[in-house]
């Protein structure tokens, strides 16, 4: 399981990846309780990260484009060091006390924009970085790594804000950010050949036939831009609020830490083990995301609160490897980054619209009704991919053992 390890440019990338990824799990949860402070609103929380949102849905198509074209290491070095300017500003802002909602906002932005250039990157360079029979193992790796990392940082985060101040979690994640570009820079993986000059509009053409070639992928994509935009809205923007009148900060940290946690054990079962229709498999055990909003919704305690998010993160790393391998082993390499990039798009797309509308909705219908709704919302989309005929018919590749 841990063979790709010992080849020096993955773990590089590796090291990066979960790097990155400590710092992302601080910054919401900081960002979050920053604003909570700063104006007590919901739809207050909702515009800010909203706005991170769309920034990163406008730009992610070019983010694949680049990522295609240029180094893909050089990206991910820049990215980070982006990355960590735009949160050192953030958290001078929360901490000399001139932050407001509009400051945030444009911070945020930023944010979106520097996620939209790494994302396609990340993705599409680990194939690049081991040999063809360690792709699945690869990818169990990196998403082992990314999980431990989203359990320390989650609760790190919760840990800061209840302790100290979202301002000072917030600079934290601008140093980690620093240590990722400084990993970053050591990958210099093999250029992708194009396989056509470079022109931005025909090659976000021929990254949409790509995409569009394949049922399974797009109908995938469909079902995702319902489900993230539910679960989004519901614990990135209600979770706190709910968290901060009933279990507290600290808590919440550690409950999104739980599903981490579940995430990582679902990358040991996933590295070791997949059923031939791994991706069907994956998608119909996202139904169970809903059980932590209806959780949320009717019984906000720690103990069913962990136990839901343990479990949905299990359910969450069996779809996350299937999806990676099913991409990687059937999309060229030198559109492979596109393709990433549109399903970023098509997945992420609906996520600021649920983010701003959740707090108006829950207002008005009230937080247990609102809940429930995206509860069902998730419910129906799954059951839509679930049932969808390339799905189930997409059988995985043989993976042959694997050679350093």
């Amino acid at each position: 399981m841990l063979a790709p390890l010992r080849v020096p440019m993955f773990r590089r990338l590796a090291i990066g990846r979960v790097t990155t990824y400590i710092g992302n799990a601080v910054a919401p949860v900081a960002l979050a309780f920053a604003v909570l402070d700063l104006t007590g609103s919901v739809v207050a929380l909702g515009i800010v990260v909203g706005a991170r949102s769309i920034a990163n849905v406008l730009l992610l198509l070019m983010g694949g484009v680049l990522a295609d074209r240029l180094p893909r290491g050089v990206i991910l070095q820049g990215a980070s060091l982006a990355a960590a300017v735009s949160q050192a500003a953030t958290a001078l802002a929360v901490l000399l006390d001139f932050a407001s909602v509009p400051l945030l906002v444009v911070l945020s932005v930023l944010n979106g924009a520097v996620a939209a250039a790494s994302l396609p990157a990340a993705s599409a360079l680990t194939p690049q970085t081991v040999p063809p029979g360690m792709i699945r193992q690869a990818n169990a790796v990196v998403r082992m790594g990314i999980n431990t990392a989203l359990i320390t940082g989650a609760s790190l985060g919760g840990m800061l804000a209840a302790l100290t101040s979202p301002g000072w979690a917030m600079a934290a994640t601008a140093l980690v950010f620093l240590v990722a570009s400084f990993c970053y820079a050591r990958v210099r993986a093999p250029e992708i050949a194009a396989s056509e000059p470079t022109r931005p509009l025909a090659d976000l053409r021929a990254g949409w036939a790509e995409f569009t070639a394949r049922t399974w992928v797009w109908a995938i994509v469909l079902a995702f831009m319902v489900v993230n935009a539910a679960v989004t809205g519901g614990m990135q923007v209600l979770g706190p609020s709910i968290a901060n009148s009933t279990f507290g900060r600290l808590a919440w940290g550690f409950i999104l830490g739980a599903q981490t946690v579940g995430a990582l054990v679902g990358g040991i079962v996933a590295s070791r083990w997949q059923p031939r229709r791994a991706l069907l498999f994956g998608t119909a055990l996202i139904a169970v995301e809903a059980v932590p909003l209806l959780v949320l919704a009717h019984a906000p305690a720690v103990i069913p609160m962990l136990i839901a998010m343990f479990v949905g993160g299990i359910a969450i790393e069996q779809f996350g490897i299937a999806w990676d391998v099913s991409l990687q082993e059937n999309v060229p390499q030198d559109r492979l980054a596109r393709v990433y990039s549109y399903d970023a798009v098509g997945s992420f797309v609906a996520i600021p619209l649920g983010e701003i509308a959740v707090g108006p909705l829950a207002n008005h219908f009230g937080t247990s009704a609102t809940l429930t709704g995206l509860a069902i919302l998730v419910l129906l989309a799954i059951l839509a991919a679930s049932v969808t005929p390339s799905i189930r018919g997409l059988i995985r590749q043989p993976n042959p053992a694997p050679s350093v």
